[in-house]
């Protein structure tokens, strides 16, 4: 049995520690490797507890570890093969592990760790529904603190990997490192492959006796008595050897026990993070009474400490969790592979005598995985992200991981049949019965999607993508057809009698393992889709029906607020090559540049480029053809949208200004023209409409010159003040081209694209002298351009500047006749 949990620091710990500081990685994992292969288990016991954190990091995040998640082949090729191939399942750390797992030893890990909502039970003496933490916990003599759990090395080693994707948040320059290449990622692959096999059965584990194998966990009796939310199910491991004589008779068992665990560790360290309001909606109305009656009768019993109060309670179980991206992705490689290994299963054979002789724990397995081990957390915990969600781009991961659990055919062993046309696949009917199991994860969450798809930028390509992707996989034949017969069974009237659907109407993974005996064959469909339904979302759950009225008008809304972006992105890829072809190679030439009174027409759609404009066009497009497909729009509905949609656009062509109230003090928004600015439907054309002299200085023009030639010009005008009004008053020709050269257009004319005060609008300024159009660079290039021109033709610079001030003297003087309000270096 195991030794004492705190041992001094051996020589071997000692030495291990000095060679991490002394040698290199490879060096280090080679004597690791020698130690493991050479030494007893009873020498190794001591140091596990230390290797194992120095691999994966500490608890608390404080100490990296071997950093897996920033390690990538590309980057560290060969630190990446030694760490892999010493972590692999048949390498020297699982050795290590299966050593030890041979003598039985125990390790304590702290329960203060453990996801929110099963630290707050145990706390509380309330033992959770999940098997894993079944006759493992162990509380201090001093009390209720510090409470542990007593974990074998292979739930130690694993616990330890699983929730280092939580803890180590702190690691450097993740955000610059692809997570899927990571050798954290690639380990997850790996374990799920060799414990989870979609081909035979799972490799037995290397034994150091000859002909031995290692024991599967045996009971242990808690140290305090627990209340259970549910009823203690032997697991199916339990059943299958219950008759054996040997625990090491039944090479079955031995896979299976690794296989159930390895699967409990990654669910629960991975998915059960939700709040104490959600928690107990997912309890059955009995369950809280027992607990409620534990709770009443415990509180002055063990260690002379009553339980929690309510409130502390509360604050136990309201978990601050925020899955990064990272983390939804390797749910997401954990649904992938789950469907892959639930499809493996063998057919059932005809007679189900026969069944009950033949399968294995493993092909059990296979049949219970999903609707009893996952479907429950995994709910809960799409549900969080659609709610909790940034509403940007990186959303993306968790929609993929959503459209993976929700089409589990693609992960079938049969091959799709091979065609020239690139036709959607139909589903088959086969799969009716797990999108009925599965329904709140169709309908639900897609409401949920819906109204997160209405608050975002659907110009953004990468928003129109999502609902691309969305629109495509409801749209696939059939599989609308077969969610509308789910919500058809479970709108069926109730025909049950109320004992029985009280007692029926339950979570489908309350009480002890997943692999705990199968319920009873429900042949009505409408009971299975209802208990579903309830078992998720409480008795008291209000329905809201995919294809009812209320969901069908937010589908008509985002494929009107579709055709409404399909224009916005139309006239953003327009103005865009408008500014294009006006940004020729001559303009460069011109004295005075173009936008120095110019309105703002930014966007951050300018800078993705035609193409991702017309991948926005097409996504939204397609989405709006798969919508109609869905739910059956007709084309005189999408004109009339079209109609609505407020896209028309004016006499010059331009959008309209976002929806607004003309007041005293200007233009004042409602609440749809808020909308459809936060949405990028309209906006407000920005004109600057200040003292042209006093605009920032912009990026084209050099800011010592615009000082310089801004006091010149004060000056100027300060000293000729009088003079220049006398000239730009006078009504013959030299008053005309005065004005033409000093004066600025009324501001007053200027269409009014912004909602600012009128009375400024009507300022004006009197003549004056402006020389800043001489710091843009443009006009700088153009001019060391001519000097180096007239150099070739042997003109001067004297010479050469008569010349550019008599052309640009008659230049004016033409201008004046025919456009006197126009002013070239200030429009």
């Amino acid at each position: 049995m195991a030794g004492p949990h705190l041992q001094q620091p051996s020589f071997l710990l000692a030495t291990l520690k000095a060679d991490c500081v002394n040698k290199p990685f490879a060096q280090r994992c080679r004597d690791l490797e020698t130690v493991i292969e050479e030494l007893p288990a009873k020498e190794l016991h001591g140091i596990f507890p230390w290797l194992v954190e120095s691999i994966f990091g500490s608890l608390d995040g404080i100490i990296v570890g071997w950093n897996l998640r920033c390690l990538q082949g590309r980057t560290n090729p060969n630190e990446y093969s030694v760490a892999l191939d010493f972590l692999d399942p048949s390498g020297p750390m699982m050795k290590l592990v299966y050593k030890l797992q041979a003598e039985e030893y125990r390790y304590d890990f702290p329960v203060s760790y453990l996801p929110g909502p099963v630290k707050a039970s145990i706390q509380e003496q309330v033992l959770p529904e999940c098997s894993l933490y079944h006759n493992k916990v162990q509380f201090p003599s001093s009390g209720g603190l510090g409470l542990n759990l007593a974990l074998n090395p292979f739930e130690y080693y694993m616990f330890y990997f699983a929730i280092s994707l939580i803890t180590q948040k702190n690691s450097p320059a993740t955000h610059h490192v692809s997570p899927s290449n990571s050798a954290y990622f690639i380990l997850v692959d790996t374990y799920l492959k060799c414990f989870l096999p979609t081909e035979g059965s799972v490799l037995p584990p290397p034994s150091s006796n000859p002909g031995g194998a290692i024991p599967s966990p045996t009971p242990r009796s808690p140290a305090v008595p627990f209340s259970s939310y549910g009823m203690h199910h032997t697991s199916l491991l339990k059943r299958h050897i219950a008759h054996q004589p040997s625990v090491n008779a039944d090479p079955a068992s031995q896979e299976i026990w690794r296989s159930e665990t390895l699967l409990q560790i990654f669910v629960e360290m991975w998915l059960h993070h939700y709040s104490l309001e959600m928690y107990q909606k997912m309890q059955s109305p009995h369950v809280k009474l027992e607990v409620l009656h534990y709770r009443l009768s415990i509180s002055s019993k063990h260690h002379g400490s009553p339980a929690q109060s309510s409130y502390q309670a509360l604050h136990a179980y309201q978990e601050s969790f925020k899955p990064t991206e990272e983390h939804v992705l390797v749910v997401r490689l954990l649904v992938k592979h789950l469907h892959a290994f639930s499809n493996s299963l063998k057919p059932e054979p005809l007679s189900p005598s026969a069944h009950s002789h033949t399968a294995s724990p493993l092909e059990e397995f296979k049949r219970v995985v999903i609707p009893r081990f996952v479907q429950e957390k995994l709910y809960i915990f799409l549900q969080h992200c659609f709610g909790h969600w940034p509403l940007d781009a990186s959303f993306r991961a968790v929609l993929e991981m959503w459209l993976s659990y929700l089409q589990p055919w693609r992960y079938a062993p049969e091959k799709p049949p091979q065609s020239t046309e690139p036709l959607p696949r139909s589903v088959s009917e086969k799969w009716a019965a797990f999108i009925q199991e599965n329904l709140l994860m169709y309908t639900k969450l897609f409401v949920g999607f819906l109204n997160r798809a209405l608050r975002t930028d659907l110009v953004s390509p990468k928003n129109a993508l999502m609902v691309f992707r969305v629109a495509k996989v409801f749209a696939q034949p059939n599989l609308a057809e077969m969610i509308l017969k789910g919500e058809q069974l479970f709108l069926e009237p109730e025909l049950v009698i109320p004992h029985r659907q009280h007692r029926l109407f339950m979570s489908p993974t309350l009480g002890g393992s997943f692999l705990s005996s199968r319920s009873p064959a429900v042949t009505d469909a409408s009971f299975k889709v209802k208990s579903h339904v309830y078992s998720l979302e409480g008795q008291d759950f209000q329905y809201k029906q995919m294809f009812g009225t209320e969901v069908r008008n937010l589908v008509l809304k985002l494929a009107q607020l579709i055709c409404q972006a399909q224009q916005t992105a139309k006239s953003i890829s327009d103005h865009s090559a408008e500014t294009m072809a006006s940004q020729s190679f001559f303009s460069w030439f011109r004295f005075t540049p173009s936008d120095m009174n110019g309105s703002y027409t930014g966007n951050d759609l300018d800078e993705i480029g035609q193409d991702s404009i017309k991948k926005t066009d097409e996504y939204l497009e397609k989405a709006l053809e798969y919508l109609c497909q869905i739910f059956k729009l007709s084309e005189a509905q999408l004109t009339q949208m079209m109609m609505k949609c407020g896209t028309a656009q004016d006499e010059n062509g331009k959008k309209q200004l976002p929806d607004c109230i003309a007041s005293e003090n200007g233009l004042i928004l409602t609440p749809l023209g808020r909308y459809q600015i936060i949405n990028g439907l309209r906006r407000f054309e920005l004109q600057y409409q200040g003292d042209t002299e006093l605009q920032p200085i912009r990026s084209y023009e050099n800011a010592a010159l615009v000082r310089l030639l801004f006091r010149l010009s004060s000056a100027l005008n300060e000293r000729f003040a009088d003079q220049m009004e006398v000239l730009c008053s006078r009504d013959d020709f030299v008053g005309r081209l005065c004005r033409y050269h000093l004066t600025n257009p009324q501001l007053i004319q200027k269409i009014r694209y912004s909602p600012v005060v009128r009375d400024r609008t009507s300022q004006n300024w009197g003549p004056r002298i402006s020389l800043r159009f001489l710091a843009s660079y443009r006009t700088l290039i153009s001019l060391l351009l001519i000097y180096f021109l007239a150099s070739w033709f042997h003109i001067g610079p004297v010479g050469c500047t008569f010349i550019i001030l008599t052309g640009y003297f008659l230049y004016a003087i033409i201008m004046t006749f025919f456009f006197e309000g126009w002013k070239p270096h200030e429009h």
